[in-house]
């Protein structure tokens, strides 16, 4: 390169620096060909969603499509958006774009007492014809969404996936550790519930019905009689309600609010049993996690666990709402050795047929048709 020629190489650059960034985006995207770039928009949580888009944009880069930071949904026009919430479609903003659009449309059943379920479901109704792709996580939503007069062939049931590399069947040495790392007695029995189920991101003092605390206080309450050296662990933010509801109870539990994702593993290993009492849910997540994790499952009818849960074969299921059986379910998984061998087995095999690896085909239907080659 000449010195003139890098000269003039150094003013394009320093020219570019001072063109404002969505400016600067749209004319880097201008040789883009139409809707050949997958942009993943992931919500703030850094928790659920965060480990979905990972995944996602892992299996895309695998089946040869160029993905790119969600920055460029901002200044790039006529590509192929990919919302990880359904909550996004609260802004007109998928109205207005250029971009293909499809979104993850986990949970919400209208009807059911909360506002802003009804608004989404009927924003929908009213303009899924924008919609190129829904990715629904369970049948019962799936069913759910056809009402609103979508074209069914945009619909793909894809459950939540779980990554095999963070978590691992238990072992008598792995608990033994893991229980000296979190200071959790090595004779207790433990129940894990992880997930925020509080309103808002404080302490959580108001419940999220939706998610069941009041059920699950209830059942740890009836649990307590018949178990007593009982120790609930808890993790996720929010969660106010329910150690409020267990010191009331005079249930011992202890809190990790675990800053990664990935550390939510060695918490599974800590347990012997993980219960679900939610109303509503797109998983919940924990549902395989557990699976994966070799824990015994009990959990309310509720999302993919509809779907993924075999009564009796890699898990126990019961009625939302169903305290007696919650409790009669659980306190059989602690007592009877020879079914809970079977069910964790089943879980096992369970968690591998659902593990992002295994999900590659689902999501090539996916996305064939969505994005196109670069």
């Amino acid at each position: 390169m000449t010195l003139m020629t890098h000269a003039k190489a150094v003013n394009r650059l320093r020219t570019l620096a001072q063109i404002p960034p969505t400016l600067g985006r749209r004319v880097l995207s201008a040789a883009w060909r139409t809707h050949s770039r997958l942009i993943l928009i992931n919500d703030a949580a850094s928790w659920v969603i965060d480990e979905e888009m990972r995944a996602l944009a892992d299996i895309a880069t695998a089946l040869g499509i160029r993905v790119v930071p969600p920055k460029w949904n901002q200044g790039s026009k006529h590509q192929s958006v990919f919302y990880g919430s359904q909550f996004y479609l609260f802004s007109d903003e998928w109205l207005r774009s250029s971009h293909r659009i499809a979104v993850a449309y986990f949970h919400g059943k209208p009807g059911t007492g909360v506002g802003e379920f009804d608004d989404l479901f009927a924003k929908v109704k009213h303009h899924h014809d924008r919609l190129a792709r829904v990715q629904v996580s369970h049948s019962e939503m799936r069913d759910c969404l056809l009402t609103t007069g979508i074209n069914p062939e945009k619909l793909h049931l894809i459950p939540i996936g779980i990554n095999l590399s963070l978590f691992h069947p238990q072992t008598p040495a792995l608990k033994s550790q893991f229980r000296a790392q979190y200071n959790i007695p090595q004779t207790a029995t433990v129940v894990g519930s992880f997930q925020k189920d509080g309103v808002g991101w404080g302490d959580g003092l108001e419940p999220k019905l939706i998610k069941g605390p009041d059920t699950f206080v209830q059942a740890m309450s009836a649990l307590k009689s018949r178990v007593p050296e009982l120790l609930v662990v808890l993790s996720g933010p929010a969660r106010g309600y329910v150690k409020a509801g267990l010191a009331r109870y005079g249930i011992p539990f202890l809190h990790f609010n675990l800053p990664r994702y990935a550390d939510i593993g060695e918490l599974f290993q800590t347990l012997d049993l993980y219960m679900v009492t939610s109303r509503q849910e797109g998983g919940p997540k924990a549902v395989l996690e557990s699976m994966a994790s070799g824990i015994p499952l009990v959990t309310t009818r509720v999302g993919q666990a509809m779907d993924l849960v075999r009564h009796g074969e890699n898990g126990w299921m019961t009625d939302v709402e169903d305290v007696e059986a919650l409790t009669h379910w659980a306190h059989k998984s602690l007592d009877h050795s020879t079914d809970k061998t079977r069910i964790i087995s089943a879980g096992l095999l369970t968690a591998h047929e659902n593990a992002y690896s295994m999900q590659a085909p689902l999501w090539k239907k996916f996305l064939d048709g969505f994005v196109e080659e670069a």
